[in-house]
């Protein structure tokens, strides 16, 4: 699927049982809440290594899993509606040698070889280009970014508050070993109007259950 052809539906607010919280934090000038926690990534690692994959598309591909998996993950407020896509796609930053980085756009495939395919091409030509690449996804995305220097336990975002925005935003940081275990660092921003805590949690286990295979 390209990213440009998508489906979506509204979400009846009236009968939402999250129509007060939306209701709540809608109006609020910071209506995301993060969290950061670490992922176990021994098996994956290794798993990205038995097929030869990358190992960065191999964990942005489980977390796009979980995601596209845990609904509210596909909401997005658009003036007064929500509306719930039927599939989210990637968004994320690629770093490039010079020290720059430029944003991609990764079709969501269920199947990850398939995924993998798609978007090693995607990102070398990220790679190779210049400037940020202004986005044209539109809504359907996952704001994705990666910080592999740093083994970070808190980490904020720099938004612009005049831009009305409700995509999640997902960063991995460096990752370490201790014990033979590996282990990443994770931050999860989302629109609280959207999702809680609970929510959150859900798309977190999932993650973490697919990278244990």
């Amino acid at each position: 699927m390209n990213y440009l052809a998508f489906v979506k539906k509204h979400l009846d607010i009236a009968r939402w049982p999250r129509k007060d919280h939306f209701n709540f934090f809608r109006k609020f000038e910071e209506p995301f809440f993060g969290v950061t926690l670490p992922v176990d990534c021994t098996r994956a690692y290794a798993k990205a290594k038995s097929l030869n994959a990358s190992f960065f598309l191999y964990y942005l591909h489980q977390s796009l899993v979980a995601a596209n998996e845990t609904e509210p993950f596909r909401y997005r407020i658009s003036g007064e509606d929500v509306f719930i896509y039927d599939q989210v796609n990637a968004s994320p930053t690629i770093n490039r040698p010079d020290g720059t980085f430029g944003f991609a756009y990764l079709d969501y495939h269920e199947n990850f070889e398939t995924f993998h395919r798609h978007a090693a091409v995607v990102i070398e030509d990220v790679k190779k280009s210049t400037g940020l690449v202004p986005a044209v996804a539109g809504e359907n995305v996952i704001h994705y970014s990666s910080v592999p220097w740093l083994n970070f336990t808190a980490l904020s975002h720099a938004r612009s508050f005049s831009f009305n925005d409700s995509i999640p935003k997902i960063s991995f940081g460096k990752m370490t070993e201790e014990n033979k275990k590996l282990t990443l660092p994770v931050s999860i921003h989302v629109h609280h109007a959207l999702m809680d805590g609970y929510h959150v949690g859900l798309f977190a286990d999932r993650f973490q259950t697919l990278l244990n295979g």
